[in-house]
C-alpha cells in the first residue's frame, strides 16, 4: 500500500539475486544502525565532556527538532503512511518521551559511558518487574532466571566500581533514567495498540509536541543568561565555537539516523539479527568508553558486564524462540508492507539492550507470541532512544 512510494525499500526480488548481493542491503543497513546508535553515545559524551555543553534540555530540544524535520522527510519519501491522531491522545506519550531522553542524556552527562550503557542493559529487568507490578503479567521461569542473571551482572559491574559508588547523584540519575525509559517503552507499546499505529506513525504524531516541551523546560531548569554575556555556564553565554556547534549538530543527525537505520534493518532482517546487532552495539559502546573517555574496566567489572551480557543473550533467546512448530519465515517485503500499512497490534515492549525493540505480535491476540507460531506475525517497534545506544 505505500511501498511503491519508496522503491528503494522493495526487496521482493532479492531471492533471485546472487547470495553475495542479497547480503549487501542488510549489511549496509546493519552497519549504519551500529554506527549511528553507538556513535550518538560517543557524540553526546563529546558534547558534554569535551565541549562542556552541560545543557541537557537544550540538547534534547535540538535532537527533537531534527527528529521532527526528519520524520516529515521520511513521510514524503513514502517510508510510512500518515495516521491522523488527536493531539491530546499522544501528549502524555510526548511528555514521557522527552522525560526519558532528558534523563538518559543527564545520566550520560554525569556518569561514565560504561555505567550509562550498563543501566541501558538494566531496562530489560525493569520492564519485566514493571509489567508484573502494574499489569500482573507473569513471566516464565526461564525469563525470570535470565533477568536474575542480568541483575547479578549489573550488580557485579557497579558495586565493584568505587568511583561510581561514591557518585550518589549519578547513581540516582542512572536508576531514574532506567525506570522512566522502561515505563515509556511499556506506555509506547500500549499506545501503539490503542491507536493501531506503527512506531513511525506514532513518532511522527507526537514529535511536534515533544519539540515544544524541552523548549519550555530549558529556561526553567537551565541557566539562560543574557545576550552578550561571557558566562559560559549559561546557555546564551556559552562559547559556541565551530567545533562545539558541529558536535551538537552531528549528534542530532546521528539521532535521526538511528530512527532511519532501525526501520531499514527491520525491513531486511529478522528479530534475531536485530537483537544480535544490539548486543554488538553494547560491546562497542563499552569498549569505546574505555578507549576514548578513560573509563576504567577492572577485571571484576568486566566479569560483571560479561555476566549481564550473557543474561541479555539468554533473555533475548527466550523472547524470540518459537514455542510451536515453525511456519515459513516472513519475507522481508511482508515486514516492510506491515510497517508501511500501520497494521500493528502491539502490547509492549523493549529488548532492554539500549536500542529500539523488535517484537513479533499476533494480530488475533493481545498476548506475546514468538516468531514462527501459527498466528500471523506482525512487527512492533518501540521508537528509538535518541539519547543513544
Amino acid at each position: 500500500m505505500g511501498a511503491s512510494k519508496a522503491p528503494w525499500l522493495n526487496v521482493v526480488h532479492q531471492q533471485h539475486w546472487p547470495v553475495s548481493a542479497r547480503w549487501v542491503k542488510p549489511l549496509c543497513y546493519g552497519a549504519l544502525n551500529i554506527a549511528s546508535a553507538s556513535g550518538i553515545v560517543f557524540a553526546n559524551k563529546v558534547v558534554f565532556a569535551n565541549y562542556n555543553f552541560k545543557f541537557t534540555c537544550a540538547l534534547t530540544w535540538v535532537h527533537t527538532m531534527f527528529t521532527l524535520i526528519g520524520m516529515r522527510l521520511f513521510l514524503k519519501a513514502g517510508m510510512f503512511i500518515q495516521k491522523q491522531v488527536q493531539p491530546r491522545q499522544v501528549f502524555p506519550l510526548a511528555a514521557a518521551y522527552v522525560g526519558y531522553i532528558v534523563l538518559c542524556n543527564l545520566s550520560l552527562n554525569v556518569n561514565t559511558v560504561g555505567f550509562y550503557q550498563v543501566m541501558k542493559i538494566a531496562v530489560a529487568p525493569t520492564v519485566m518487574f514493571s509489567e508484573l507490578l502494574f499489569f500482573k503479567k507473569v513471566p516464565t521461569a526461564k525469563i525470570v532466571a535470565a533477568v536474575m542473571l542480568i541483575c547479578l551482572g549489573i550488580g557485579m559491574a557497579t558495586v565493584t566500581d568505587g568511583k561510581l559508588i561514591s557518585n550518589l547523584p549519578g547513581l540516582a540519575i542512572g536508576f531514574a533514567a532506567t525506570v522512566v525509559t522502561a515505563l515509556y517503552q511499556i506506555w509506547a507499546g500500549s499506545k501503539q495498540k490503542e491507536l493501531q499505529a506503527s512506531s513511525m506513525q506514532l513518532l511522527h504524531q507526537y514529535t511536534p509536541q515533544a519539540a515544544i516541551i524541552p523548549g519550555l523546560l530549558a529556561p526553567i531548569h537551565e541557566p539562560i543568561g543574557s545576550l552578550g554575556s561571557t558566562d559560559s555556564s549559561t546557555l546564551l553565554g556559552y562559547h559556541y565555537t565551530p567545533g562545539a556547534v558541529a558536535a551538537i549538530v552531528f549528534s542530532a543527525l546521528l539521532g535521526l539516523l538511528v530512527s532511519l537505520s532501525t526501520f531499514l534493518v527491520i525491513g531486511c532482517t529478522s528479530s534475531l539479527t536485530y537483537n544480535v546487532v544490539g548486543h554488538l552495539k553494547t560491546v562497542i559502546i563499552l569498549t569505546g568508553g574505555c578507549m576514548f573517555f578513560d573509563d576504567e574496566m577492572p577485571l571484576k567489572k568486566l566479569l560483571g558486564v560479561a555476566v549481564a551480557m550473557a543474561g541479555i543473550a539468554w533473555y533475548t533467546h527466550q523472547q524470540i524462540k518459537p514455542s510451536k512448530p515453525s511456519m515459513p519465515a516472513v519475507k522481508p517485503p511482508q515486514l516492510v508492507a506491515a510497517s508501511l500499512s500501520g497494521k500493528f497490534s502491539p502490547n509492549s515492549m523493549e529488548s532492554g539492550i539500549g536500542s529500539p525493540g523488535l517484537y513479533i505480535r499476533s494480530n488475533t491476540s493481545h498476548n506475546d507470541i514468538p516468531a514462527g507460531t501459527a498466528a500471523e506475525p506482525i512487527i512492533v517497534v518501540v521508537p528509538p532512544l535518541h539519547s543513544g545506544g
